[in-house]
């Protein structure tokens, strides 16, 4: 038609096609920018992922427990938070119910759950809760020598409340619960790894 111009390289260059081709609109030499540039990013990616892989990344793990044979003492009979500490102390552990068995003894001096309402709505319901775990102990020999003094130890949580989702609510308060149980025991065991016989280099 005349009046027009020559039409640019640009034009010339869009293409319509499968959807391995360029989308309509999309000239060729953009699209193979496009192409290279994502071949880059997944090379990069790959490369990431190997370097992890290869120099032997690993999700933290808790440190291996000096001792065989540990005791739990002062803790309720149905304590959760002991049932915490069982489990991260794991299975290489022997939990013995006699102190004079143990290396060494976990005294439990205190242990608490505390709920707490922080906020309200403009109708004066219940809007947000506020959980605490808490656990104060020693660490004694099976001598009766104390490697611990007295430590606390707490975890805190926030949580919205709706009273039209009491149920959920309370599951979900139980799970927090046991979370917050489970970072201390955690916490407990980290300690214990860290402990030497008093007295010793």
């Amino acid at each position: 038609m005349q009046g027009q111009g020559p039409q640019s390289a640009a034009h010339r260059e869009v293409l319509t096609g499968s959807a391995s081709d360029p989308q309509p609109g999309v000239t060729r030499r953009l699209w193979l920018q496009m192409q290279a540039r994502r071949g880059g990013q997944l090379a990069l990616l790959g490369a990431a992922g190997l370097g992890l892989s290869g120099c032997g990344f690993q999700l933290r793990r808790e440190p291996a427990l000096p001792f065989k044979r540990i005791a739990l003492s002062g803790f309720g009979a149905r304590s959760t938070q002991a049932t915490a500490l069982r489990r991260a102390m794991g299975a290489d552990v022997e939990l013995v119910a006699s102190p004079s068995k143990a290396e060494v003894v976990v005294v439990a001096l205190a242990e608490a759950q505390e709920r707490g309402v922080v906020g309200f709505t403009a109708a004066g319901q219940v809007r947000e809760l506020q959980l605490r775990v808490k656990l104060r102990y020693r660490v004694l020999g099976r001598d009766g020598q104390e490697w611990l003094g007295p430590t606390e130890l707490s975890q805190l949580r926030d949580m919205t409340y709706n009273e039209t989702l009491a149920l959920a609510k309370e599951l979900e308060e139980g799970q927090l619960v046991r979370d917050m149980e489970a970072d201390i025991a955690r916490q407990v065991v980290r300690q214990l790894a860290s402990l030497r016989r008093p007295g010793s280099p």
